[in-house]
């Protein structure tokens, strides 16, 4: 079919042509101004900062449920916004100097993607730190500072170990892929383009005038002020916002805490009083009586993973239990430390935690002593640590070996030894299983030298707290998974010395037992600032029938033990250690001393007062035997006396740390 005709075959040439397209105006966002970009990323990171806040309060509720309300919580994220700045400045200093400093606008764009991803990593990695501090900050009582990243810089499994550790909390790594989701997705990048039709002079000169200003803002917010009376803020100014100093970890967030700890010197010389003062007070220089008798007896210490009180008396620790009743214990007794690593020197050394782990410092490479030391060089004993990790883990080995032990047996020492089961028998986080540990340990003790003195470390009722599957079911579960766990190595304790009254050496043998520190704790009174260093302290001697019964008044800790072993044995030599013979000293003198290192605040108990000390004053007091909650600040009110022995204490520990003064010196005898 021919193609039909247009009617009016002139009408396409009066059809009009298309238009151009339009032109859009150019885009005037103000929020691609390099100044107002910068700005609103700040202000998404203060917002998740804040948002992880939030998410450690509420997995650690259990700690405050009993004293912080919404009004009070409202005024801890308030002033956690000030050691977020100081945080948030820190982390992003490359940041400021990428956007705001005045650069040629051709070099613009690539300046702005490479700020995308420092933006991401590094906020992504400070948010990440926070969240890993929700699970975390039930072990160790604390936020996490350099002296952990420390402590376990030499596990060579600690992947596995950190992977491990945070399964349980499964629901932070989504958390955390959120915020860097949030991060990436909302970080403001600036237009080179509108940038380009500021003008030039009025591109730098708001370039300018906005990195002077903000670099004022990040020098003041890192130090937490801008005159010069105000000294860079530390961990111990969070305490000028809390009614306990728990709640600092609130109030304190995680990178800031790592930041401020870095390389920090944990032994700073003070001078409260006189020499002779403060030695009249307290001295850590034990002389013998006249007339003492020395009684070589076998030494074996305990030193049992996570027995916290809470345990012992919800009666998840029977067999200790029975020691406790069986020989001397206390009902005030206390750790110098919240971590493994504190726990070896104040029990080992009579050496307390104070500021940071001594195994971390400077100090620890000073001449050293301690229980094995005395012994093995001044009575001729033989001496030997266990411990069922990996050589080498935790530095355990190493402080064996400065504070005198002889033999150190471990993980390679127990896969040796042709009768054991070798890694059949490790846990597969830690360490040899604790039941078949103590009975490798109950064997080589009847094959040493008589006398000796021997302690261990046991390591199963450490997280991820699992006991071997053949007991699945067999101990009691507890509201904290720790329970179990002790249940599981209470037995194990049995065991051993089920095995070793078998032996000789066991009737002329004085045993000591006690945690190295506390762990998860549900009951308000063992979450308190005095009940997070709750543990057990006994005695025990088959041929010291005297040494029986549960204290009710004296205060002791773990540093008392070094000083009562020997003067037990009747040691008649001079030596250092910063506890007090807990059966021969006074009820109304003995002391315990630890470092509420998530706070800055030393940490004093005496009598029925337990005093906290931030280096210059006492800021909190509490009468602790009858407000075992410490609702009831009563500083002000608190014998000087013990506020002077305190400081006596502190003074003379630090002064001894910085002079390689933990042993005797030749003028201190005879004074």
């Amino acid at each position: 079919m021919a193609e039909a005709l247009p009617l009016f075959p002139f009408a396409t040439s009066l059809q009009p042509s298309p238009l151009p397209p339009m032109k859009r105006p150019p885009t005037k966002s103000i929020t691609r101004w390099p100044v107002v970009a910068w700005s609103l990323n700040l202000l998404l990171v203060y917002a998740l900062f804040s948002l992880t806040r939030l998410v450690f309060y509420a997995s650690n509720a259990t700690l405050y449920a009993d004293h912080i309300d919404c009004t009070y919580l409202w005024e801890l994220m308030l002033a956690g916004l000030r050691f977020d700045t100081s945080a948030i400045f820190y982390l992003n200093l490359p940041l400021l100097v990428l956007f705001l400093l005045p650069l040629r606008v051709k070099e613009c764009t690539g300046t702005y993607r490479l700020g995308r991803f420092l933006f991401v990593v590094l906020n992504g990695v400070g948010l990440a730190a926070n969240l890993g501090d929700c699970g975390y900050y039930a072990f160790s009582g604390r936020r996490t500072t350099w002296s952990v990243v420390q402590e376990f810089s030499h596990e060579s499994s600690l992947l596995g170990i950190l992977l491990k550790e945070m399964a349980p909390y499964w629901y932070l790594f989504l958390i955390g892929l959120l915020c860097f989701w949030l991060l990436y997705k909302c970080y403001q990048q600036p237009d080179t383009k509108q940038i380009a039709r500021q003008g030039k002079w009025s591109y730098y000169i708001v370039q300018a005038a906005a990195f002077l200003g903000f670099a004022t803002l990040a020098v003041g917010g890192m130090r937490g002020g801008w005159t010069t009376a105000v000294r860079p803020i530390t961990l111990s100014n969070a305490n000028q916002y809390v009614r306990q100093a728990a709640d600092a970890g609130i109030v304190l967030n995680t990178p800031f805490c790592l930041i401020r700890t870095i390389n920090k010197a944990p032994f700073k010389a003070v001078r409260y009083m006189p020499e002779a003062e403060a030695t009249k007070l307290f001295s850590p220089l034990h002389t013998p009586e006249q007339g003492t008798t020395f009684q070589p007896r076998n030494v074996v210490v305990f030193i049992l993973e996570s027995f916290g009180r809470q345990a012992e008396e919800q009666g998840f620790m029977p067999f200790v239990d029975s020691l406790a009743h069986a020989g001397r214990s206390f009902r005030y007794s206390y750790a110098n430390g919240r971590k493994s690593i504190d726990g070896m020197p104040s029990v080992l050394s009579s050496i307390p935690c104070f500021v940071e782990p001594f195994f971390l410092t400077p100090a620890a490479l000073n001449d050293l002593s301690g229980l094995a030391g005395e012994l093995t060089s001044h009575k001729g004993y033989t001496s030997a640590f266990f411990h069922g990790a990996e050589n080498g883990s935790m530095g355990f080995q190493a402080f064996a070996r400065s504070t005198g032990f002889q033999q150190y047996h471990g993980r390679t020492e127990y896969n040796a030894d042709p009768a054991r089961g070798g890694d059949r028998d490790f846990d597969g986080t830690w360490a040899i299983w604790d039941e078949e540990f103590l009975q490798y340990m109950a064997d080589r003790l009847g094959t040493m030298q008589q006398p000796f003195v021997a302690s261990v470390f046991t390591a199963s009722s450490h997280s991820p707290f699992k006991v071997p599957e053949r007991y699945a079911g067999q101990f009691r579960k507890g509201s904290q998974p720790v329970m179990e766990a002790i249940g599981y190595s209470d037995m194990a304790l049995r065991r051993f010395f089920e095995k070793a009254r078998t032996q000789p050496w066991f009737a002329n043998t004085l045993f000591v037992l006690t945690a190295d520190h506390t762990n998860q704790h549900d009951l308000p009174h063992y979450t308190t600032d005095l009940g997070l260093y709750a543990v057990p302290l006994i005695f025990y001697a088959p041929s010291l029938p005297a040494l029986k019964g549960v204290d009710e008044e004296r205060v002791v800790s773990q540093t008392d033990i070094m000083p009562t072993v020997l003067g037990l044995l009747g040691y008649d030599r001079p030596y250092i250690a910063f506890g007090q013979d807990a059966l021969r000293t006074p009820p109304e003198q003995t002391f315990a001393a630890n470092y509420l290192t998530g706070s800055d605040l030393y940490q004093f108990v005496r009598g029925e007062w337990l005093l906290q000390f931030d280096g210059q004053k006492v800021v909190h007091a509490y009468r602790y035997r009858t407000d075992s909650l410490l609702r009831h600040d009563l500083a002000g009110k608190h014998p000087a006396a013990y506020e002077r022995q305190l400081q006596s204490l502190i003074q003379q520990y630090m002064e001894r740390m910085n002079g390689n003064r933990l042993v005797v010196e030749k003028e201190e005898i005879g004074k």
